[in-house]
């Protein structure tokens, strides 16, 4: 089973709490994008970016700055958005870490696909971001992060685990082969007979889910289906065989 999630925009430099492990598959493409960026003026990368002046400045610099080999941060160490949070991945004891760094994968603009451990540099690149000069990102990274998400698994096809969102998801989706289960995660609250899903929410339940499968070392989807944390239940009647919807309890 393969886990995939998104990145986080805000991103940090911890070169103390746990040594990278590796560096990521990607690292090539990377640099391709990094030389791109590079080339573009102030006002082209802000209005990449769709941020004010001081986020642009900092990614900007950053970008200037920037060596893909040194001062790395652990991936999953790296993003700070609420997923991570919940996440917590900093705690984990070795055998949580060995689960996710087995299963785990992140998704992203820049890097393509990381391992949790893979050593990382801040940036700012979302997979959405057009740009005419460069193409799009879809197309830059064509099949080779599902290719690679779906490395070394057998010839009766890869469970893909999909906590990300649409963004990144789509990836992964677009070269599924028929072998293949790509199973979506659901977080919402029933409203008016419709399931609803709340971005802040669903990305805290996001977090929490992989900290639960890591704890109890989930390898099927039977496994998923017992999570119940953040006043989540897994609702049978609403879920389908690639989908699986989780409601927030009232009280």
């Amino acid at each position: 089973m393969r886990i995939i999630i998104s990145p986080a925009k805000k991103m940090n430099v911890d070169t103390d709490t746990l040594a990278p492990k590796g560096r990521p598959v990607f690292l090539k493409e990377a640099g391709e994008l990094m030389e791109w960026m590079r080339c573009l003026s102030f006002e082209k990368a802000k209005a990449l970016w769709k941020c004010n002046d001081k986020i642009a400045g900092q990614n900007y610099r950053r970008f200037q700055e920037m060596d893909l080999e040194s001062n790395l941060t652990p991936a999953v160490l790296a993003y700070e958005g609420i997923q991570y949070q919940y996440m917590a991945p900093s705690v984990f004891d070795g055998a949580e870490a060995g689960y996710i760094g087995e299963h785990l994968r992140i998704l992203s603009g820049f890097y393509g696909v990381l391992r949790p451990f893979d050593g990382v540099v801040p940036y700012r690149l979302e997979m959405q971001a057009k740009a005419s000069d460069a193409g799009d990102l879809y197309k830059f990274w064509g099949d080779k992060l599902y290719r690679e998400v779906a490395r070394e698994e057998t010839e009766e096809g890869v469970l893909i685990l999909n906590l990300a969102s649409k963004e990144y998801s789509r990836c992964i989706e677009k070269y599924l082969q028929p072998a293949d289960r790509f199973l979506t995660v659901v977080f919402g609250e029933l409203t008016e007979g419709k399931v609803k899903q709340k971005g802040t929410l669903a990305k805290m339940a996001r977090g929490e889910m992989v900290r639960y499968l890591a704890e109890n070392k989930v390898e099927e989807p039977g496994g998923i289906r017992n999570f119940g944390r953040l006043g989540y239940r897994f609702e049978a009647s609403l879920s389908t065989e690639n989908k699986y919807v989780f409601l927030k309890q009232e009280g």
